[in-house]
C-alpha cells in the first residue's frame, strides 16, 4: 500500500463547535465550500480560492447550534443546508436563501438532527421526533438518553427506517411510533452514520462509534441486527466523536475517517475481508468534533477538513508543501503573513481600545464587576478494559491549573498524553479528605486527561476545580459522583447458569423511589424510571467481570449476582436510603454457598498473573546487577533471560497499576466478610490470617480458608 502523506492547512477560526456541526458541500466547481455552525449561533459558509478564505454567505441564531446536516431530494445530491437551533430548524440553500424556518414545539431543545428527502427527524433527550412536511407524524420515547439519529436510505429501503444510538450501548431501530428491536453495541454509541454515505448495497448498514472509542459496522436487519465488524480500542485512544467514509487514498474505494476527542484523526481503508486497516494518523491537542473528506484548498487534492471543539477549522490535504524562496518561505506563507499582519494589527487597534474603555469603567462609580464565564467541554466515562475513570476536561483557553480533591479513596492513574505536572498535598483522611492533587499545565495546553480508579463499596464526591490563564483570575467548580458500585457497567446479557444469591426487598416505596435509590448506588442508569410497571437492568463489574440483574417494581425489587459483596454493599446503601424517607423495608436474602468459590476463581486469575508481576519486577534489580558483574549469562534459567529482556515493558506495567494488588486483596477480604455477614458471624479478627495466606498464595488453599473458617 502507498504511503499517506497529508499536510495541514488551517482555515479559520470560529466559536466552540459541537459534533456534527460542520458538512463539506457537494461538489460545484473544481473545489467545494464548507458549512459550519457554532455555539455562538453563528452559520458559516465559505470557500477557499488561492489560499485566502472567501465567504459565500453568513447567518445566524439565538442560540447555539447544535447540528448542521445535509438534505436533499432522496438518492440525489445532499446540497440543502439545516441548522438546529434550540427548538427550531432553519434551511438554506447553497447559495444562503433561507427557505425554511421549522419551529418543531418539541419541550426539550434538538440534540441530534437528520433530514431524508421531505422527512426530518429531531430528537431531544429522549424524545424522538419525526415529521414530513413540517407535519408531526410519528413519536418515541426512549428509556435512555439519545446521542444520535439516523434513517436509512428510504429509496434503497422502500421504507422509512430510523436508527437511534442511545447512551446504553444500544441501537434502537423503529418502525413508525414503535420500537422494531434493540441491537447491543459495546460501548456507548455516540455517532453514526451510513456505511459509505449511502448504507452499503442494500442500504441497511450503519457505522457507528462509541464513547470509548471502539468503531463498528453493523447491517440493520428486518428482525435481527448482523454485526459484522467492531475495532477494538487497543491503544486506549480518546472517545469516537465523528465518521466519515471518502476515497482519500485515490484506490476507488471509500476510506474510512475517524475523529476523536483526544485530538486524533486516523483514516482505516478496507481490505480483502472488508475489515479496516489503519493507515494514517495525525495527532492535535483539541478534540475533534467533525471530519468531512473533499476537494477543499484546491483543485485536484483530496483533503479531510476537521473541525475542533475551540472553533479551528483546518484541512489536511495531499497536496504537497510549495519549494521555499530562496528568502525561506513558499509564495502560500508570504501571502498568509501580510493576511496575519493586517489581522494583527486589527487586533492590536481594538485591544487598546478595549483597555481604554476597561480603565474608564474601572474608575466609575456605576461600574459593576462580574465574573468571566468560561465553557467547560468535560467527560467522566468508564473504561471497561482497565476498570478505571477517564476524567477528561477541554477549554477554549489555555488550563493553568486543575485541583482535584476527594471524599473518598481514589487511586490517580498515570496518563501518557499527560504533560501537566502532578504535585500531591497532605490531607487528613479522618476529616474526609482522601485526595488533594494539583495539575499545573505547560503553556497552550488546552485539553487535560486524568484517569481514577475507584473502590467498591466507598462513596462521595470528586470536586474538580478547574483555573483557565484568563484574566481577571477566575475558577469553575465541577462535580463528578463516585457511586458505590462505580465500576459496574450497563449490559443487556445476564447468565443464568453462575450461582446466584438474591436480595430481596419489600415495603411502601413506589417506582420512582427505589429507582431513584438504584441511581445513586450506579452507573449508566437513566435519571428516570422507564415507563411502564416493572422495570430491569442488567450489569457487569469491569474489574471482575462478576454480574448483577436488578429488577423491580412499586413495593418490591429483587437484586441478583454472583459476587457476595455487590449484594452487600446494595443491601447497606439501599437501607440506609430507605432509612432517609423513613420506609419501612422488609429484607430477605438467599446465599448460594457455591458463588464465593465461583468469585474466587473468577478473581485467581487476575491475582496470580499480579503477584508473578510484583515476583518479577523485584528481580529485576538483581538480576541487572548480575549482568553488570557476569561476562557469560549462559547459566541463567530462560525465565531469568525474559525478565532482563522485557525489564522496562515490566516496570512500565508495574508502574501503570498501582495499588492492583492491594485492591484484589482488598475484594477477597470484603468478600469473606461479607460471606459470614450474611450468616450471622463477625470475621474481622481472622482477617491478619487470610492476609498472611493471600501472601504465600494458593488458590486451594485460600477455598479451604474460606470454607473452614465458621
Amino acid at each position: 500500500m502507498m504511503e499517506l502523506n497529508l499536510n495541514r492547512v488551517d482555515y479559520l477560526q470560529v466559536g466552540i463547535t459541537g459534533p456534527k456541526t460542520m458538512q463539506v458541500l457537494p461538489m460545484t466547481s473544481k473545489t467545494q465550500k464548507v458549512v459550519v455552525g457554532d455555539c455562538d449561533g453563528a452559520l458559516r459558509c465559505f470557500g477557499l480560492r488561492k489560499g485566502q478564505v472567501q465567504d459565500v454567505f453568513q447567518a445566524s441564531s439565538k442560540s447555539k447550534l447544535s447540528h448542521v446536516v445535509l438534505g436533499g431530494q432522496p438518492g440525489g445530491a445532499r446540497d440543502r443546508i439545516f441548522a438546529s437551533s434550540g427548538a427550531e430548524v432553519k434551511a438554506y440553500t447553497k447559495k444562503g436563501k433561507n427557505f425554511l424556518t421549522f419551529d418543531t414545539n418539541m419541550s426539550e431543545p434538538i440534540q441530534s438532527l437528520y433530514v431524508e428527502g421531505t422527512d426530518l427527524f429531531a430528537c431531544g433527550n429522549f424524545a424522538f421526533n419525526h415529521y414530513r412536511d413540517c407535519k408531526d407524524l410519528n413519536f418515541y420515547l426512549s428509556s435512555d438518553q439519545i446521542n444520535d439519529v439516523v434513517c436509512l436510505p428510504a429509496d434503497k429501503m422502500g421504507t422509512v427506517t430510523p436508527v437511534l444510538a442511545c447512551k446504553d450501548r444500544v441501537l434502537r431501530v423503529l418502525k413508525d411510533s414503535e420500537l422494531l428491536y434493540e441491537a447491543e453495541v459495546p460501548g456507548p454509541p455516540v455517532v453514526m452514520e451510513l456505511f459509505g454515505n449511502t448504507g452499503g448495497d442494500e442500504g441497511n448498514e450503519i457505522l457507528y462509534g462509541t464513547s470509548d472509542g471502539r468503531v463498528g459496522l453493523m447491517q440493520i436487519g428486518q428482525l435481527v441486527p448482523n454485526h459484522r465488524w467492531e475495532l477494538p480500542n487497543t491503544k486506549r485512544s480518546g472517545g469516537i466523536l465523528c465518521l466519515d467514509s471518502y476515497d482519500i487514498t485515490a484506490d476507488g474505494v471509500l476510506d474510512l475517517i475517524v475523529g476523536r476527542d483526544d485530538g486524533q484523526v486516523e483514516v482505516y481503508s478496507y481490505d480483502d475481508t472488508d475489515e479496516p486497516v489503519f493507515r494514517y494518523n495525525y495527532t492535535g491537542n483539541e478534540s475533534i468534533t467533525s471530519v468531512k473528506g473533499g476537494i477543499v484548498a484546491s483543485a485536484n487534492y483530496d483533503e479531510i477538513v476537521c473541525s475542533t471543539y475551540a472553533g479551528s477549522l483546518f484541512g489536511l490535504s495531499k497536496k504537497p508543501l510549495s519549494e521555499p524562496l530562496k528568502h525561506g518561505f513558499t509564495k502560500e506563507g508570504v501571502a498568509v503573513i501580510k493576511k496575519l499582519r493586517s489581522e494583527l494589527e486589527g487586533l492590536q487597534q481594538k485591544v487598546s481600545e478595549e483597555r481604554e474603555k476597561y480603565q474608564q469603567t474601572a474608575t466609575s462609580k456605576t461600574a459593576v464587576s462580574a465574573v468571566p464565564i468560561f465553557p467547560i467541554n468535560d467527560k467522566f466515562v468508564l473504561n471497561k478494559d482497565d476498570a478505571s475513570y477517564s476524567l477528561c476536561l477541554e477549554l477554549q483557553s489555555p488550563i493553568d491549573n486543575v485541583l482535584l480533591q476527594s471524599d473518598v479513596p481514589v487511586d490517580l492513574l498515570d496518563v501518557d498524553k499527560n504533560s501537566a505536572v502532578v504535585s500531591f498535598s497532605a490531607c487528613n483522611p479522618e476529616e474526609g479528605n482522601f485526595l488533594l492533587a494539583t495539575y499545573r499545565c505547560q503553556a497552550n495546553t488546552t485539553r487535560l486527561e486524568v484517569k481514577i480508579r475507584s473502590i467498591e463499596g466507598q462513596y462521595g464526591t470528586l470536586q474538580v476545580y478547574i483555573t483557565p490563564r484568563i484574566q481577571p483570575k477566575t475558577c469553575q467548580l465541577k462535580f463528578y459522583p463516585i457511586k458505590p458500585l462505580s465500576l459496574h457497567q450497563r449490559t443487556h446479557v445476564f447468565d443464568e447458569n453462575r450461582p446466584h444469591n438474591t436480595l430481596t426487598l419489600k415495603g411502601q416505596f413506589s417506582l420512582t423511589e427505589i429507582h431513584s435509590w438504584l441511581f445513586f448506588c450506579l452507573p449508566e442508569l437513566p435519571e428516570k424510571p422507564p415507563a411502564g410497571d416493572l422495570a430491569s437492568f442488567q450489569f457487569s463489574s469491569t474489574f471482575l467481570d462478576t454480574q448483577l440483574d436488578c429488577t423491580y417494581r412499586k413495593g418490591e425489587a429483587t437484586f441478583r449476582s454472583d459476587n457476595i459483596s455487590t449484594i452487600s454493599i446494595l443491601k447497606d446503601i439501599l437501607s440506609k436510603e430507605a432509612t432517609k424517607k423513613k420506609i419501612r423495608l422488609d429484607i430477605s436474602y438467599e446465599v448460594n454457598d457455591e458463588s464465593v468459590p465461583y468469585t474466587l476463581k473468577m478473581i485467581h486469575p487476575k491475582l496470580e498473573y499480579q503477584l508473578l508481576l510484583a515476583k518479577k519486577v523485584q528481580l529485576i534489580d538483581a538480576l541487572k546487577e548480575l549482568q553488570v558483574n557476569e561476562t557469560d549469562l549462559s547459566f541463567m534459567a530462560p525465565e531469568y533471560e525474559s525478565i532482563l529482556k522485557e525489564s522496562e515493558q515490566l516496570k512500565e506495567e508495574f508502574k501503570k497499576q498501582p495499588c492492583h494488588l492491594e485492591r484484589l486483596y482488598g475484594m477477597i477480604t470484603d468478600l469473606f466478610i461479607d460471606k459470614y455477614k450474611f450468616k450471622g458471624q463477625n470475621v474481622k479478627s481472622k482477617v491478619p490470617s487470610l492476609l498472611e495466606l493471600l501472601d504465600s498464595y494458593d488458590l486451594d488453599a485460600l477455598l479451604a480458608f474460606f470454607e473452614n473458617c465458621s
